[in-house]
């Protein structure tokens, strides 16, 4: 007797999820390598900038070797890069790369002086950025020209935003395009206000992991929880260092475009100095009152079995939020569009870092309890910590706006829509709610 042939209706078959454009191993490779400089740092007590610094080398090197030698990123189509064929002459490619680094360095220039003339640079934590910008600028400037000469004579189509602006820059704006220009100037903003700012937690992050005894960590819960969720950051805000700086075509790593849209940017930029709402004293002020950041152990003191789940929870959403970076390998980046990330917690969530971060917040700061017994405090608190989540929901839909001209997002986007846990939530939790049809008499 012949089997009979089994078949599956098309909607009940397991659909593959769309291919990330970010292996899982390039994060992993920069994971081990930021976790043992760590090991070494709190042997030692490497607790300054410096070692601060050496993290992201620790972080970002691992990663650059795994994305050449094992994921051959430089090799991806996208990178634009033609290995296959003989590189141009020096001769062919030099006019074209003598007007893409005029248009960089004016670039570079209109940055250092929007540096010079912001004054929010000139304090604080800034102050490490423009210190380590100012020693780094003669060493990229002399780099960049082989890299510039180097990657010309490779590249399919060289002319790109750099060499449009070069245009601009040399007094021939008839050949130079306009979107592509504009297209350069959003990538290039986008790098140098997050950079600036990384650069400027990175030590602070790094010496909150580095610098608390054994002893005071596992004294406690809080304690411990306090250390677990500040080395969890410091993994967040090290590897969003890498990312910002490897905006790089042989790494398969350059912006492929910077987020359009108005809406975007000032959804972005409202939560990060000097324009954001959410510090004390601002219009999203949800902090009055609340206990501090530990406002969870003021609350569940006296209750150890409590305070044990909630420092578990608050642990464990950070550590989503960190792997949400962490997925990005080398790419990490506000506002642009470097590659469809599919794995990992994205395979959860669209937005697993958004939703990781607010519920953390309000775990954390119980905005609703406050010290001073005010309701009108608590009121306040709650309405304006629900508005920053409105907040990031509002970036989470203008970041899908921007991507969405991608098919790849477009396609990851429709899969999550059919297959992602809280898509498949939503559809159970509306049969579930649909009126059951009366039996027939």
């Amino acid at each position: 007797m012949m089997n009979a042939e089994v078949r599956i209706a098309p909607e009940l078959r397991q659909e593959e999820r769309p291919r990330s454009a970010v292996s899982s191993g390039v994060g992993l490779a920069g994971m081990a390598g930021l976790i043992a400089w760590t090991c070494v740092s709190r042997a030692y007590g490497f607790s300054g900038p410096n070692a601060a610094l050496c993290s992201v080398l620790a972080c970002g090197v691992p990663m650059i070797l795994w994305s050449l030698l094992v994921d051959k990123v430089h090799r991806s189509p996208t990178t634009g890069i033609d290995w296959d064929s003989p590189p141009r002459s020096l001769r062919e490619s030099l006019d074209v790369s003598i007007v893409k680094l005029a248009g960089l360095w004016a670039t570079w220039a209109a940055i250092g002086f929007l540096y010079w003339v912001a004054r929010w640079y000139w304090d604080g934590n800034y102050l490490f950025s423009m210190k380590v910008f100012g020693y780094s600028a003669g060493p990229l400037l002399l780099l960049s020209i082989p890299y510039i000469a180097w990657l010309d004579r490779r590249l399919r189509e060289p002319r790109d935003g750099a060499w449009h602006f070069g245009q601009v820059v040399i007094g021939r704006s008839a050949l130079a395009d306009r979107d592509r220009i504009h297209e350069h100037l959003r990538a290039w903003t986008v790098k140098a206000f997050f950079l600036a700012f990384m650069i400027a937690i990175v030590p602070g992050n790094w010496a909150e992991t580095i610098n608390p005894s054994s002893d005071f960590i596992v004294s406690n819960i809080v304690n411990l929880s306090g250390w677990l969720v500040a080395f969890l950051f410091m993994i967040d805000v090290t590897y969003a260092t890498v990312g910002y700086v490897l905006t790089m075509k042989p790494l398969d790593s350059h912006i492929r475009s910077a987020n359009p849209y108005a809406a975007g940017w000032m959804a972005a930029l409202i939560c990060y100095p000097p324009f954001i709402l959410m510090n004390d004293g601002g219009p999203l002020d949800y902090h009055v009152a609340t206990a501090g950041n530990n406002a969870w152990a003021y609350w569940f003191d006296g209750y150890p079995l409590l305070m044990a789940l909630w420092g578990f929870l608050l642990v464990l959403l950070t550590g989503l939020y960190a792997w949400a970076t962490v997925a990005f390998g080398p790419r990490f980046s506000n506002l642009t569009h470097r590659g469809i990330l599919t794995h990992g917690p994205y395979a959860w969530s669209k937005h697993p870092a958004y939703l990781a971060k607010n519920l953390f917040w309000w775990l954390c700061l119980l905005p609703f309890l406050v010290t001073n017994g005010n309701v009108a405090d608590m009121v306040r608190n709650f309405v304006l910590m629900a508005a920053v989540s409105g907040v990031y929901y509002w970036r989470a839909r203008t970041e899908e706006r921007h991507l969405s001209a991608d098919p790849a997002y477009r396609a990851y986007s429709e899969w999550m829509d059919r297959h992602g846990p809280i898509a498949r939530l939503l559809r159970k939790l509306s049969i579930n709610r649909r009126p059951h049809p009366l039996p027939a008499e």
